[in-house]
């Protein structure tokens, strides 16, 4: 029998992939059925059937990958990569952006459902605490939609009054008083395609970053639509912005029900839009929860304690 042969150029590298005392490779192992030998910096399996060695290279690719990305020890890389391998085929979960500094993968089996959802459903509620990746796989989603030019423009929005502040108050003219609301949508596409293509299609009127108010009266056609922090909407904004949809587009909503901003009496339109449309097949729903934070690991420990507290109050 034949063997395949993988060569991992950088020695830290390989061995973060194979753990210590090889335990990575054990795990690996167990989810191809055969054994993995190292030699220097090679890792090789001795089978010659196709998916075995297919599987085999992707799942080390995606490990070196999301080791270089950094922000996960390698045990946590391992077993993210292995259980996202499980239920999910290889090819459907990953989001390929054209001209991207690097594959989107989903690091949990959360994620990629969800991945799945956005490329197969016109609309799609994701619901998350902080770190989940429902806003940075949207936008990833959305970004590969527009530069496969499957979509003409990609509009991302948000409710901009929170905490008792209004755009009023803020200084400079829309642009800059909306900027410190979206930059965290900014940083994503930033991530994923680099500064200089965002400010490029920016500039060209591809990407159009709006509040939500300057939604109403449009018909949005062709088009990808990304709503974040939709927890912070009002009942009626959501109506409005929801019916904002037009041919051939495609809307992302993303928000966080434990961190609404409205006043206390106020319903959170994200809340009641999901409360009222989850029986509608055509539009997917996915609620993320502290396993899929992949932040630092302390955020993950942060947000079970908050869920905790949550579900003890609610006994």
């Amino acid at each position: 029998m034949s063997e395949y042969t993988i060569v991992v150029p950088d020695n830290d590298i390989i061995s973060c992939v194979c753990g210590t005392n090889d335990s990575n490779l054990r795990l690996i192992e167990e989810s191809l059925g055969v054994s993995v030998f190292t030699r220097g910096n090679e890792l090789s399996i001795p089978s010659d059937d196709k998916e075995t060695c297919e599987k085999f290279q992707f799942i080390i690719d995606r490990i070196v990958d999301e080791i270089n990305d950094g922000g996960m020890n390698s045990e946590d890389v391992v077993v993210s990569v292995l259980n996202t391998q499980k239920k999910v085929n290889a090819d459907e979960m990953s989001i390929t952006v054209p001209g991207a500094l690097k594959k989107i993968y989903p690091r949990t089996q959360h994620q990629a459902e969800y991945i799945n959802l956005l490329q197969t459903k016109d609309m799609v509620f994701c619901t998350g605490s902080a770190g989940s990746g429902k806003t940075f796989l949207a936008v990833a989603e959305a970004l590969k939609l527009v530069l496969s030019h499957k979509k003409n423009k990609l509009i991302i929005t948000r409710p901009v009054v929170e905490a008792g502040e209004s755009l009023g108050f803020l200084p400079g003219d829309l642009e800059q008083k909306i900027n410190p609301y979206l930059r965290p949508l900014r940083d994503a596409m930033e991530t994923i395609v680099g500064v200089e293509t965002v400010r490029k299609l920016t500039e060209a009127g591809i990407i159009e970053t709006a509040p939500l108010a300057y939604m109403r009266g449009r018909t949005l056609n062709n088009a990808v639509i990304i709503l974040d922090e939709a927890q912070n909407t009002t009942v009626s904004q959501m109506k409005m912005f929801l019916t904002r949809m037009g041919e051939n587009s495609k809307v992302f909503i993303t928000g966080d029900t434990t961190q609404v901003d409205l006043p206390k009496k106020q319903v959170s339109g994200l809340v009641h839009s999901i409360s009222i449309l989850y029986k509608i097949e055509d539009i997917g729903f996915m609620e993320l929860t502290a396993e899929d934070v992949v932040r630092n690991r302390l955020v993950k420990k942060i947000v079970r304690a908050y869920e905790h507290e949550k579900q003890t109050e609610e006994q």
